[in-house]
Order: structure tokens, then sequence, then C-alpha cells
């Protein structure tokens, strides 16, 4: 079972949590390409090694962070600037920011 590090409640087991993506830079909208927005929408790196993820947790504190997951081990750090949406960054899936 892989367990998350919530930056408000703790280590959590990771059924709690919704994978919300890769943490990437988002295109300008004003001046991307139609083939950029679709690289940025729908192609995925698939890296083996550690990546940046946005997670939410559902079953807690409802509340999206960021770790850094290894895609081999599944093992997780904290990040220290969990907590909110970073400046020009979003989840690439599960974007309702909202809920």
């Amino acid at each position: 079972m892989i367990m998350l590090p919530c930056p408000w409640c703790g280590a959590r087991a990771g059924s709690e949590f919704r994978y919300s993506g890769e943490v990437i830079d988002r295109p300008d909208p004003g001046t991307t390409t139609a083939a950029q927005w679709r690289d940025y929408l729908y192609l995925r790196d698939n890296p083996r090694g550690w990546v940046t993820e946005w997670w939410y947790h559902r079953a807690g504190c409802r509340k999206y962070f960021t770790i850094d997951r290894d895609t081999r081990t599944d093992e997780t750090r904290a990040r220290g600037d969990s907590g909110g949406r970073p400046h020009g960054r979003a989840p690439r899936v599960g974007r309702s920011w909202g809920r």
C-alpha cells in the first residue's frame, strides 16, 4: 500500500487520495498553437524515476498538494511548496479546484 504525506493530515493510505496529474508548466493561451495545446492536454512523459505530482486528499482535508514520487518504487517525499496552486501550474487531470 502506498502511503502519501498530506501536509495537513500527516501520512495516510493512498486510498484516501485522488491522483491529479504531474506538475507541468501550462502554456500561455494567447501565444500557444493548437499542437502545443494538444501536447499539453493529452501527451504524457511517463518518466522512470522522480516526478512531482498533484494529489487531492478527498477523504481528509479536501485540499490539493504536491509531492515527489519515484515511479519505480512508489517512494514519496513531501515538498515544501504544498498547500497551494503554484503560479502558472495546474493539475493535468482532475482540474476541479472547487470540489
